[in-house]
């Protein structure tokens, strides 16, 4: 599967895109204008996207690339 292909199923399953997943990132202090915070880990980001829209690790690992910058929205 392809990187996009996570984001375009993310959409789908939360009806939420890259950049309202960090803007609620930023809200919850995981990161700071969509770029993660120093010190926080991949399983914070796994565990609050698994308890709040059901998303599974290879999702949530997706979305942790993009705040961690190892990503970016149009990767394959």
């Amino acid at each position: 599967m392809s990187f996009q292909a996570y984001l375009d199923t993310i959409k789908t399953k939360t009806g939420k895109g890259p950049e309202e997943l960090a803007a609620l990132a930023d809200g919850k202090g995981f990161s700071d204008a969509g770029k993660l915070k120093a010190g926080v880990k991949a399983g914070q980001i796994v565990e609050w996207l698994g308890s709040e829209f059901g998303l599974g690790h290879g999702h949530s690992m997706a979305v942790y690339a993009l705040l961690s910058g190892k990503k970016q929205v149009g990767d394959k």
